[in-house]
């Protein structure tokens, strides 16, 4: 497997059954992932989908591996912009360790060719957020009241500078 070019890890005061619920349940993806539900069956081959709140696709690939409440790999293609639509599809990983009653929660980005920084520097942002919605959401039982962001200029302009 091939170095990742972006981990986030963090520890969340829930167990890891939970963590999965959160992070494969529409209802719970809905809260934190700024309007999106989660459209998957935990089979590979099957389809992954994220679906806006206006019901257009924000970003779909297949499920690569799955074996709850441990491990969920997707390939994954950005489709809500037509910038992103041209950029290469990444695999996601999220890996949930039980830590004593806390969970660790590690999701690595991998891309099969060179990736703009400014891309990934996009990118890692909204992990930032995503992330923290998440565990804020399973620790409180409210989501975080973020904005949905905007992609950063820069990470638009690396995009269409790819594009072309």
């Amino acid at each position: 497997m091939q170095t990742p070019q972006t981990t986030y890890t963090i520890y969340i005061a829930a167990p890891p059954r939970k963590v999965w619920a959160a992070l494969t349940g529409a209802d719970y993806t809905k809260q934190y992932f700024f309007g999106r539900r989660i459209e998957l069956n935990c089979v590979a081959g099957s389809p992954f989908i994220l679906r806006m709140e206006d019901g257009r696709i924000d970003s779909q690939g297949e499920v690569l591996e799955c074996d709850p409440p441990r491990l969920l790999t997707v390939s994954w293609r950005v489709e809500w912009l037509e910038d992103f639509r041209h950029l290469p599809e990444t695999r996601v990983m999220f890996q949930i360790d039980p830590v004593g009653e806390t969970s660790r929660l590690t999701v690595s980005e991998f891309h099969q060719e060179p990736v703009d920084g400014k891309i990934l520097e996009g990118g890692r942002q909204g992990w930032a957020m995503i992330l923290s919605g998440l565990k804020t959401l399973l620790e409180t039982g409210k989501p975080l009241d973020l904005p949905t962001p905007q992609p950063p200029k820069e990470m638009l302009e690396a995009a269409r500078r790819r594009r072309r």
